[in-house]
């Protein structure tokens, strides 16, 4: 059986706060994207709107069901709100996933992987999980994350598809990953972090993709990434993983810590390129 690949950009997470879906979903609708409606994850903590794009990629809308007060303290179900990975992130782009297997194990793939490079990252086993669609569909899926907590969001998790990966991401028919914006993938997940972890942090992506990076200088390190689909125009995107380069960055990285700082997308000859603010992160416009 062939090594699976460890390297292919599966969907990128935005957190909003406590019962938001709707409006989140709005939100991007009015930066041009076409959302359509998730579901509840398995459990009922947390709930999703989706955008599909072209490359076969997506955006998860995520936000949990209910604040914390909800639940009462010390309950199983208060204990499981603040186990959840995502429970104390500040809202944004918190995550993104590469794609897994459900045949494979990729935690010890990575973990192997990570021995032989003397890099410092490790995978948990995988674990269950899943989601049921709007249509009440079950969806089932193995995820495998990064051992330590620090590292998760910068460090990617994977997520392999038990049930049939179009369940999931229902890139069928077309029309659901075509948007008034005319994105049509993702030209690059920017990552900040402290100028002391860059050496290891790209020492950890090496080890998680397989790959070194196709650039590498003192201040940032870039990956060319797979997509489950046929690249779109604009080729393959890129996963960046810099120290700041402004007062601005460096304020964000004091403010939320290392992971995601900016999203890039490529669109449609003639639309519109620059940058977009949602309420809770950045977004990048270029021609694709």
């Amino acid at each position: 059986m062939p090594t699976p690949s460890t390297k292919t950009l599966d969907h990128i997470v935005h957190l909003t706060p406590p019962g938001s879906v709707d409006e989140v979903s709005r939100q991007f609708r009015d930066l041009g994207f076409h959302v359509l409606p998730g579901g509840t994850h398995a459990g009922g903590l947390t709930e999703n709107a989706l955008v599909m794009l072209q490359d076969g990629a997506y955006l998860e809308l995520i936000s949990f069901t209910h604040p914390a007060s909800h639940y009462p303290p010390g309950s199983p179900e208060r204990q499981k709100r603040d186990a959840n990975p995502w429970a104390w992130k500040e809202p944004g782009w918190i995550d993104y996933a590469f794609l897994g297997s459900s045949s494979t194990s990729i935690s010890k793939l990575i973990n192997a992987r990570a021995k032989k490079d003397k890099s410092g990252i490790r995978y948990d086993p995988e674990v269950d999980g899943g989601r049921e669609r709007s249509d009440g569909k079950i969806l089932k899926w193995r995820i495998s994350a990064p051992s330590q907590d620090g590292d998760r969001g910068v460090v990617p998790f994977f997520c392999g598809d038990v049930t049939p990966r179009e369940w999931r991401v229902p890139l069928d028919p077309p029309s659901n990953a075509e948007h008034p914006s005319g994105v049509l993938g993702v030209a690059y997940v920017r990552i900040l972090v402290e100028d002391d972890d860059l050496s290891d942090m790209i020492a950890n992506i090496t080890s998680v993709t397989g790959k070194s990076p196709v650039s590498n200088t003192s201040r940032r390190a870039t990956w060319v990434l797979d997509t489950p689909k046929t690249d779109v125009a604009g080729g393959k995107p890129r996963l960046i993983i810099s120290v700041p380069e402004t007062e601005g960055e460096r304020w964000t990285l004091e403010g939320r810590g290392e992971g995601i700082y900016e999203v890039a997308f490529l669109v449609n000859s003639g639309m519109k390129v620059g940058q977009s603010w949602t309420p809770y992160g950045k977004i990048v416009w270029l021609k694709g």
